[in-house]
């Protein structure tokens, strides 16, 4: 009788990623291999494993909400720093350009790394983007003016190399986290990761908030910012530059276990499939080589297996039909649409903070430190009334009441509120604007803004899973950018300076827009399937292609289902 064929197990793995493939390598039959893997992953109870996972992914969130909201003290310390001929603020054009310039990389980032975690695996490219981001943002806090450069120019150069890390972090950290997560709280782990967005926002302010007292005797010195000069411009300089450096801090820390995680089992079975290469490959990439090296033969071997599995083989032509088909064509345009919809009115609102921070006593100081600390205070503020609130709500609810009515229920709510502000915007008195301005960040993100990211992540094959999740999450981020660069515009259309209703005159007209975009988003939202209590086959049919009913992925009975006379034959063969 011959040897049986040696059990093939793939590499990686830590204490925040579990290594499922490994649990049934033994068992023959590729179909079975993987229905049981992916089985277990499904029905495994919440534990510390999972919340250590979601922490890893949500530090990368973390980073990049920090680094994009961060722009907004920057941009004014810059112009206090290099703007003395502006009175120490920013040309509009150049603080426009600034804003704009992290999300412009960001799309190239979500389209690029989302097609390329398809293509060469999650693994590969997870930790890739964080590099890309650490090393961007300690250029950022490092650059210098010289005879032939100007600050904005490479502040804009590298915050688009920073947006296209964290455009990167979209795809990779959402569909990781939902190709690890349990069914029942995947939605509760990947908003978790999401949420950590309000942490980044309320660090950076607070961050700005330290070194700006750090500083008071030198900011002190100057009454306003356009006569900070000399030792004021050098502490302001000096505070721009930490603010920005803390960014890569956080990311440094998460870069470990990125580098070291397994390759997801729900990539390795169904677009990979080739085994014995992935463990190659996996460990060539942890010792600092390119590429692995296996032996053919035993790398044949597995490959003859690999040919029985059920599930269809990424390729363009499979990519066309599938999304050739309406109902699979619609939840694209779903989750990309409201997306869309949302970056508008989300990050164009970014632009109208001034507003708010005057209506509640921090619009300005008797000096560049007073300035400088309200600006950082109200941020703090803002952040902790509004956003993380609503992040939470999300976490807390998207499991029970579903993803769909969450989303459909925020951008209503938008719609009226941005109704509300747009036609009676000279009319409201300043706390009612601090009001109307938390209540819309509230149901941001306990709406549309979480949402958007989840849903993506759960909806579509794995085969093309990480490429619709960064074509979405890259649409959106289009619609921020016309949020910012259009209307940035509009906002300052007509002014004339004077108090009242005539200092903007069309300010309330861009509330009027984004209540039209947040319309338009109830349809795009109907596009979209409930996900909720679903595994990520059942709504992908790929366990109706590979031979399974939707029952048999149930969460709660997956073992009792499993056909354990095969199982046991397995077993007596080896």
């Amino acid at each position: 009788m011959s040897d049986p064929a040696p059990v093939i197990k793939t590499a990686g793995g830590n204490a925040a990623f579990h290594n499922f493939h490994n649990d049934f390598a033994h068992i023959r039959d590729p179909n079975e291999r993987r229905r049981l893997a992916l089985a277990e992953i499904d029905k495994a109870p919440f534990g510390w494993y999972h919340v250590r996972a979601c922490v890893v992914a949500g530090v990368g969130f973390f980073t990049d909400s920090y680094d994009i909201f961060a722009v907004s003290l920057l941009s004014t310390m810059v112009g206090i720093v290099y703007f003395h001929g502006d009175k120490g603020v920013t040309p509009p054009n150049s603080d426009t350009a600034i804003k704009v310039s992290t999300s412009a990389g960001t799309v190239i980032g979500q389209f690029g790394f989302g097609a390329l975690a398809d293509i060469v695996g999650r693994k590969k490219m997870y930790g890739l983007e964080l590099i890309v981001i650490i090393v961007a943002t300690l250029a950022q806090a490092l650059v210098g003016v010289g005879p032939s450069t100007e600050i904005v120019g490479l502040l804009i150069f590298w915050r688009v190399i920073m947006g296209i890390g964290i455009g990167g972090d979209y795809p990779l950290s959402s569909i990781i986290t939902s190709e690890f997560a349990t069914t029942k709280w995947r939605g509760a782990m990947m908003g978790a990761v999401f949420a950590m967005q309000g942490f980044g926002q309320l660090t950076g302010a607070l961050v700005a908030l330290i070194t700006i007292a750090g500083f008071k005797g030198s900011l002190s010195t100057a009454k306003t910012i356009s006569v900070c000069t000399g030792e004021c411009a050098l502490a302001v300089d000096k505070s721009w530059r930490i603010l920005i450096g803390f960014g890569a801090v956080p990311a440094c820390i998460a870069l470990y276990y990125r580098l070291t995680i397994p390759e997801t089992p729900r990539y390795t079975f169904d677009v990979a499939r080739d085994v014995e290469k992935a463990h190659d490959d996996v460990e060539a990439y942890m010792k600092g080589k390119s590429e692995g090296s296996p032996d053919e033969i035993t790398r044949a071997q597995a490959l003859t297996t690999a040919d029985q599995l059920a599930v269809p083989k990424a390729s363009f032509k499979d990519f066309f039909r599938y999304y050739g088909q309406w109902k699979n064509g619609k939840v694209l345009l779903g989750t990309a649409g409201s997306w869309f919809m949302l970056d508008v009115a989300f990050y164009g609102l970014n632009l109208n903070t001034t507003t708010v921070l005057g209506a509640i006593g921090y619009g300005g100081g008797s000096s560049t430190y007073h300035i400088l600390y309200n600006l950082a205070a109200g941020s703090c503020i803002l952040v902790c009334a509004g956003a993380i609130p609503g992040y939470w709500c999300s976490v807390a609810t998207v499991d029970t009441i579903g993803r769909k009515p969450i989303q459909l229920m925020g951008f209503v709510a938008l719609t009226i509120l941005f109704i509300v502000w747009g036609f009676d915007f000279w009319n409201l008195k300043p706390h009612a604007h601090l009001a109307i301005y938390v209540l819309v960040q509230f149901f941001f993100n306990f709406g549309p803004n979480a949402t958007t990211f989840i849903v993506p992540g759960e909806c579509f094959p794995t085969r093309y899973r990480s490429t619709s999740h960064g074509f979405s999450a890259g649409m959106g981020k289009i619609g921020s950018i016309i949020g910012q660069a259009g209307i940035a515009k509009l906002r300052t259309k007509g002014a004339t300076g004077k108090p009242g209703s005539q200092a903007n005159p069309y300010q309330g007209h861009v509330m009027q827009i984004y209540a039209l975009f947040m319309f338009l988003g109830i349809f795009t939202t109907l596009c979209i399937p409930e996900t909720k209590r679903k595994t990520l086959e059942e709504l992908s049919g790929d366990n109706v292609d590979a031979g399974f009913n939707g029952d048999e992925h149930v969460v709660d009975n997956v073992s009792e289902e499993a056909p354990k006379e095969r199982v046991a034959t397995e077993h007596a063969a080896l």
